[in-house]
């Protein structure tokens, strides 16, 4: 059998090989590294295709595409979120991504996007915090320690300079285990029996829970002036994190605005409720935090534009490494009208 044409392969980042290139990079660094990719994208939005996610809605949670285009290169993710997926022993969240190139419309890298979305998710974050939380900020409360916890608490250290992160959930074993998993890597880290203890003395208040409904993890009286909130665990109709009097007494803050008033807090809001694109504050188009007695909400459902960003560089980083391997995915016939006759000359062989 005639073997496949260089044309026809097409990198593969396993999630062996992503867990190798992180661990290669540095867990902490790869995200400064993402946090420097999506801030320079972002500084180029109005160049980007941008739409809502594509979202199939069940019962049990959502399916979702995530495309958009910056004119030269193509990037979608497949993502789920499943809350129920937990008690089988599940991952909430789980994807995977895909670059192609404009001009011929061919894969460049396929990819695992599990791990790369923790990544990016807790890049962004930290991101959209160096923007607007108070200065000087080292404290955080990490409301939900589930599998996005121990990123946000790295990448909060790394790139915003927090040095204590004070751990609270329903659920004491994943206490624990977020608890363990931090220890050692630089952080003071406080394990607390309620959110109310964990947001004493925290500058920063994230948020990631989730369960699929409306639930109110922060009450308006929980929550001080001069704070930065991070509300990471909506994303969906009909789920959300705050009570709608914290959003009333706070300047928020949206990666793009037709998708969040849909999945995030901000759905509990009147349509024309005004709001800041987060790329405005970062391109100096509007204004961020202005007053430190000020509440700012950064309302994150994520958006295509920051998968996007987190794939090219990962892409990038690929070169001269080997973490990734062929796939034999295009079809490349000699002659490109003459897909049928591959298939007889196939048969031949």
């Amino acid at each position: 059998m005639t073997q496949p044409s260089r044309q026809a392969f097409v990198p593969f980042v396993s999630v062996d090989n992503m867990m190798r290139l992180v661990l290669h990079i540095g867990i902490e660094q790869m995200m400064v590294d993402l946090a420097a990719e999506i801030e320079a994208d972002f500084r180029r939005w109005p160049l980007f295709d941008k739409t809502p996610r594509v979202a199939s809605h069940s019962d049990v949670g959502v399916i979702e595409l995530m495309p958009t285009s910056d004119g030269q290169t193509y990037g979608f993710k497949y993502v789920n979120g499943h809350p129920s997926n937990m008690k089988k022993g599940l991952q909430t969240v789980t994807a995977f991504g895909l670059l192609a190139d404009v001009a011929t419309g061919y894969p460049l890298m396929l990819s695992e996007m599990t791990l790369l979305t923790a990544l990016r998710t807790a890049a962004t974050s930290a991101l959209a915090a160096k923007w607007l939380a108070p200065q000087g900020a080292t404290t955080m409360a990490m409301i939900g320690n589930g599998a996005q916890s121990e990123f946000q608490a790295l990448a909060f250290k790394a790139i915003c300079g927090i040095s204590e992160v004070r751990l609270f959930d329903i659920d004491p074993a994943a206490t624990r285990k977020c608890a363990a998993n931090l220890a050692g890597l630089g952080l003071r880290v406080v394990p607390c029996a309620t959110a109310q203890e964990a947001i004493l003395g925290a500058q920063i208040l994230t948020t990631c829970t989730a369960d699929k409904q409306n639930a109110t993890i922060l009450t308006d009286n929980m929550v001080g002036s001069g704070v930065h909130i991070n509300a990471v665990g909506g994303d969906c109709p009909g789920k959300t994190e705050l009570h709608r009097d914290i959003l009333l007494r706070a300047g928020i803050f949206v990666e793009y605005p037709p998708q969040t008033r849909i999945e995030g807090e901000i759905q509990q809001l009147a349509p024309d409720h005004p709001v800041t694109e987060l790329w405005q504050v970062i391109a100096g188009q509007a204004e961020g935090r202005h007053d430190p007695r000020q509440i700012t909400l950064f309302d994150s459902v994520g958006f295509a534009i920051e998968d996007f960003s987190a794939l090219r560089y990962v892409h990038s980083r690929l070169r001269g490494t080997g973490f990734y391997q062929d796939l034999d995915m295009i079809a490349d016939p000699d002659d490109p009208r003459d897909l049928f006759g591959m298939l007889l000359r196939a048969q031949a062989a």
